[in-house]
């Protein structure tokens, strides 16, 4: 699977191509003590290629950038399902 998202950051359009594939291998390399750099590899393997320029003008110049895009892509790729159990 593969979504389109457009975020815009910092007053400018980025736009970013989330796979199935990049998502699962964030989730994959999350660990308790290593968050950023999973967060900058997601965020930096989604964006299309156009885009990737800026984007790395907003990652160096803003810590925290990772973090709070790979949050909104991780938030519009995979959205929160309503699930229960059945007792």
């Amino acid at each position: 699977m593969k979504k389109s998202i457009v975020l815009t950051i910092a007053g400018k359009e980025l736009g970013f191509d989330v796979t199935t594939e990049n998502y699962n291998g964030y989730l994959n390399d999350i660990m308790p003590n290593n968050k950023v750099a999973p967060s900058h590899n997601f965020v930096m393997r989604s964006v299309v290629e156009s885009d990737k320029d800026e984007l790395r003008k907003v990652l160096e110049s803003s810590p925290g950038a990772a973090m709070q895009i790979s949050g909104l892509l991780q938030q519009e790729f995979a959205p929160a399902i309503e699930i229960s159990v059945k007792k």
